[in-house]
């Protein structure tokens, strides 16, 4: 098994792929543009989807980095243009959904062959509206999460964009959330949540109970210096990548 990390470079980024197991460098690709800080998932036919952020598209890799497809290109606020894009998920049907933040703020819906269906956000603190969607998750009954960054909280929504549920107030106190900024289920469907502004990783129930933290600011073994994003394994295994110290630390909580 595999871990892939995005790396900004001096002259070029790169995504690194490292062995699970042993944390031992594998080798690395680097895309016709550069996957600038956004987020990565996987479709159902397990290629890659990397969210580039300052290009304006979604590219999809083969597990081994050959480029398969690109969505998106075209800056813009009109139906298939894409701002900041943060992150991208697939839902059963094979429907792409793409975060955007800046003066965007919305997801995009489209179809399996890339063409738009629908969209829905805006610039706002007001329920639906989003200030910066830093990443997506999507369960199994096809609901999409949002980790809402700026307004410190958690939204979900059904296929069509309609609010089900949110959560979260901002805070360093259990419970509480600042700048959240990745999110990812265990096989119990309780929800990790990466938080950037509190150092930390906080485990929730689906309706908001948090269950525990890991981290604290800091440089040593066991702290975290601003942690962007998170990722499961097989094995329940929660692996941050600890953005500020340039490491990914692996635990289980």
């Amino acid at each position: 098994s595999l871990l892939y990390v995005s790396q900004w470079g001096a002259t070029q980024n790169e995504v690194v792929r490292f062995d699970l197991a042993t944390g031992a460098f594998v080798d690395v690709f680097t895309s016709t543009g550069v996957p600038n800080g956004g987020g990565h998932a996987w479709d159902p036919d397990g290629n890659l989807l990397v969210s580039d952020t300052h290009y304006y598209r979604v590219l999809i890799y083969s597990p081994e980095g050959e480029l398969l497809r690109t969505l998106g290109g075209e800056e813009g606020h009109g139906p298939g243009q894409f701002g900041l894009v943060t992150d991208t998920v697939v839902d059963s049907l094979g429907n792409y959904y793409v975060a955007e933040y800046g003066e965007y703020d919305r997801i995009q819906k489209l179809s399996p062959t890339g063409e738009f269906i629908l969209q829905w956000g805006g610039h706002g603190s007001e329920p639906g509206q989003f200030m910066r969607p830093q990443n997506l998750a999507i369960d199994d009954e096809d609901r999409i999460w949002v980790v809402d960054a700026c307004n410190h909280r958690v939204q979900v929504f059904d296929t069509e964009g309609q609010l089900l549920d949110l959560w979260g107030t901002q805070g360093a106190g259990l419970g509480q959330l600042s700048y959240p900024y990745d999110l990812a289920f265990d096989t119990d469907g309780n929800l990790y949540i990466c938080e950037f502004g509190n150092h930390r990783i906080q485990r929730f129930t689906p309706d908001g109970e948090s269950l525990g933290c890991w981290g604290r600011h800091g440089r040593e073994e066991g702290e975290l210096h601003n942690p962007w994003s998170l990722v499961l394994d097989g094995d329940g295994r929660v692996h941050v990548l600890d953005t500020y110290n340039h490491r990914v630390q692996r635990v289980r909580m």
